[in-house]
């Protein structure tokens, strides 16, 4: 664009029908650079905008991820090993196969969730399962699954079904429909067409573990493509996806502990439908049960917050305070029994016989307990008269 003209690209003469957009009865052509007159400019310039806009668009959807696999929780001990089920079939065209996994709950327990057909959520979307890993910190870690236009590393764990630990051969897309691998997928051709066989070699001795890493896990490392598709556009679980886990969350029978391994509900044909004819059930259980070592209770769970006794140390064990003695008394029967106390006369008393005297002061004995002594009227002695002091 220079000066009040613009440079555009035109493919035919002017006044050939061409088939170009017509917009406010001017026609915009592509191909030649030519001077184009300027009543054309304004629409022209609103065009290019508009392309301007879409490529942006388009290219940051085109940007490739630099996130690596969320970690969602992390277990001190592995999950069991992964059940004998059957694929039920496929409902319908452009439906993909999600291979079940445990899955951990918040109260400390793993709980199966069943394979399901989920809906691709876009044209050309692959699901790369989620797995646990075997952490260097010693813990298990889960790492999520996701869709994206290549299957990723998933542990080298074998699903089944076409996730034989490496790739997905189930299928594939050619342009926006989806053949599926009858060898592998369990699809009825009265429904679907768009089906292929071909033979898939799995290993006859290949395990049942549903982590990677560990003790007794898969040894698989993450390849050079994987890592790529790892980074490329990608989405976490469909919104069907996390309310078929919270479904199966809500199943008693579907916890290790309840089902040691071998779940009621393996697989269902859609998701979170854990009832009817579709619903198929675990033939056996991958491995024997083994339930985790019973670890001590956490303090908050063991010993419930209580109000502390005033003298209770912050550890919870009594404070040693110095001991305090009660003072010693007698029983009653044992004060009656004691002779009444000799009382001491003050010196304005003055003696039966007439004369005033004072008693020394008694040494005062140790006593636990300081009493008052009664007073006692003092007896006469025998065959004597009380006689009255002179006046």
């Amino acid at each position: 664009m220079s000066g009040g003209n613009v440079s555009v690209q035109c493919d035919w003469e002017e006044g050939q029908d061409s088939g170009a957009p017509v917009i406010g009865g001017e026609t915009l052509c592509v191909a030649r650079h030519v001077a184009a007159r300027p009543l054309r400019s304004r629409w022209i310039q609103i065009c290019c905008n508009l392309l301007a806009a879409v490529s942006i668009a388009v290219a940051m959807l085109a940007a490739p991820a630099t996130s690596s696999a969320a970690v969602i929780v992390s277990v001190s001990f592995g999950p069991p090993a992964l059940p004998y089920y059957e694929q039920p079939p496929c409902p319908a065209p452009g439906y993909m196969w999600t291979p079940g996994y445990w899955a951990w709950t918040p109260d400390d327990n793993y709980f199966w969730v069943p394979g399901t057909w989920v809906m691709a959520p876009f044209p050309g979307a692959l699901w790369t399962p989620g797995y646990w890993a075997y952490s260097d910190e010693g813990a298990y870690e889960w790492r999520e699954g996701y869709w994206g236009p290549e299957v990723g590393f998933y542990g080298g764990v074998a699903y089944g079904f076409g996730y034989t630990g490496y790739g997905y051969q189930g299928g594939y897309w050619n342009r926006d429909q989806f053949y599926y691998n009858r060898s592998v997928s369990n699809v009825h051709t009265t429904n679907i067409t768009n089906v292929y066989e071909k033979t898939v070699v799995n290993n006859v001795n290949v395990t049942r573990v549903s982590y990677n890493g560990g003790p007794n896990g898969t040894t698989a490392q993450p390849t050079a493509e994987q890592r790529t598709a790892e980074s490329q556009r990608r989405s976490g679980p469909a919104a069907e996806q996390m309310q078929h886990v919270r479904a199966a969350q809500n199943q008693p029978e579907l916890r290790a502990t309840e089902n040691k391994g071998k779940p009621e509900v393996a697989a269902t044909a859609r998701p979170g439908d854990f009832s009817g004819r579709n619903v198929v059930r675990a033939s056996r259980a991958g491995a024997p049960y083994v339930p985790p070592a019973a670890k001590p209770m956490r303090p908050d769970r063991a010993n419930p917050p209580q109000e502390r006794a005033p003298n209770a140390s912050p550890g919870g064990q009594p404070r040693q305070v110095p001991e305090t003695r009660a003072p010693m008394t007698k029983p009653p029967a044992e004060r009656e029994a004691q002779p009444p106390p000799v009382r001491t006369q003050t010196p304005n008393e003055k003696h039966p016989r007439g004369e005033a005297t004072q008693e020394p002061p008694r040494r005062a004995e140790p006593s636990p307990e300081r009493r008052e002594p009664a007073p006692h009227a003092q007896e006469p002695r025998p065959g004597r008269e009380k006689r009255e002091p002179p006046r």
